[in-house]
């Protein structure tokens, strides 16, 4: 197996992009990552593009070749290859870039993500992201996201004394991340009083402790590393992938406070990378809602079970705390377009080791991680980047 750098990253604003198709994301974002790795189409051997739900968002199945086609990447023939796990898309989308450059099959590969989720109604929306749900035992009845991540909320609040103020903290910390990110859907900062006032979506969830419906696309250029410095001076290392499985249904699991695809990836991800979190110097996480991002530090093991909410009422989490997560602003601040976000979060990733930053540079950082899920955690990819 062949060690895989990111030579390219590209992103677009997320937000509610009206004048803008899912072909205009595509493009916008493509391009960015090819002239920032240095490439020409003519480079290109593959395309990975995640996406989750272009059929019911927009109308439009076979984005592969479609997305090939706007980038123009058909004059070669080469495979164009979409990638569907959910909210999880991204990352997993990645994960097959990664194998497919580390197996020798080829050399510069494009992974690509992208959803267009604002032009359709609310409620059709809503409808779209409980297809990644069961169907049969929890659709059908009517639970939403925001149900069924708000029982794991009051779960765990039950369970270790999490509270609605430290739920609060994480979206205090994320708005305040994303003011500083000029390609956040939000760009605002929110006070701990206007966080616990908001409009209640599902005890005890209440509007600033959901991710927004979103626009957006993000790229990444790979290659061999043996290569990268062809084509840039400042390659980033994945030094693991990894992904796991659990059952789709929330009521299957053993301990809804407890994501055991998370925790098997990111087992798996510190074994191939030779690395205890300890070791991790930032890392943006799946926090399509704030429990999440609790749940996630706790079994990503970068503090004990139960400890996430003092974590996040601590400050450990800030840019400037002891282990910053979501420097970008998260998808509660950043955006959420599901096919595009674990791409978006590796991309966040690859500018901090870079020291691109800007105002939320996390200080000396060196090694960093992603943490895509899809549904209530049935899916889960993370990967690990390090400073060559």
């Amino acid at each position: 197996m062949r060690d895989v750098a990111v030579i390219g990253v590209g992103i677009t604003k997320f937000g509610e992009l009206w004048d803008k198709s899912l072909r205009d994301l595509t493009v916008e974002a493509g391009l960015k990552a090819i002239q920032d790795a240095g490439i020409s189409s003519d480079d290109i051997d593959a395309l990975y593009g995640g996406n989750m739900s272009s059929g019911l968002f927009v109308n439009q199945e076979h984005i592969a070749a479609m997305i090939a086609e706007a980038t123009g990447l058909t004059e070669k023939h080469i495979p164009a290859t979409r990638v569907e796990d959910a909210c999880a898309s991204g990352g997993v989308a990645l994960r097959h870039g990664y194998m497919s450059v580390a197996s020798g099959i080829h050399d510069i590969v494009v992974v690509g993500g992208v959803e267009k989720m604002t032009d359709v109604s609310p409620s059709l929306a809503t409808d779209a992201l409980a297809t990644a749900g069961d169907q049969e035992w929890e659709a059908f009845f009517g639970m939403t996201f925001p149900g069924l991540y708000a029982m794991i909320a009051r779960r765990h609040m039950h369970e270790y004394g999490t509270t609605k103020e430290q739920l609060a903290k994480v979206a205090v910390k994320n708005h305040h991340n994303g003011s500083m990110n000029p390609n956040a859907h939000f760009q605002n900062e929110i006070s701990i009083e206007e966080a616990l006032s908001a409009t209640m979506i599902a005890e005890p969830l209440g509007l600033f402790d959901c991710s927004p419906i979103s626009d957006g696309a993000a790229t990444l250029i790979l290659c061999p590393l043996e290569r990268a410095k062809e084509f840039t001076d400042k390659p980033v290392k994945i030094v693991a992938s990894a992904q796991a499985s659990d059952t789709i249904a929330l009521h299957s699991r053993n301990d809804i406070c407890r994501m055991d695809a998370t925790i098997a990836a990111a087992n798996l991800a510190y074994k191939q990378a030779n690395l205890r979190p300890k070791d991790i110097d930032l890392a943006e996480v799946h926090d399509c809602f704030t429990i999440t991002e609790i749940v996630a530090i706790e079994d990503l093991g970068f503090v004990k079970k139960g400890d996430g909410g003092k974590a996040a009422e601590e400050g450990l989490t800030q840019i400037d705390g002891k282990m910053p997560v979501n420097p970008s602003g998260g998808l509660k601040a950043k955006g959420h377009p599901v096919g595009a976000t674990g791409v978006a979060q590796a991309v966040e990733v690859v500018t901090q080791l870079r020291g691109e930053a800007g105002k939320r540079q996390v200080k000396d950082a060196e090694i960093g991680m992603t943490h895509n899920v899809g549904g209530s955690g049935a899916t889960c990819a993370v990967h690990i980047f390090e400073v060559v």
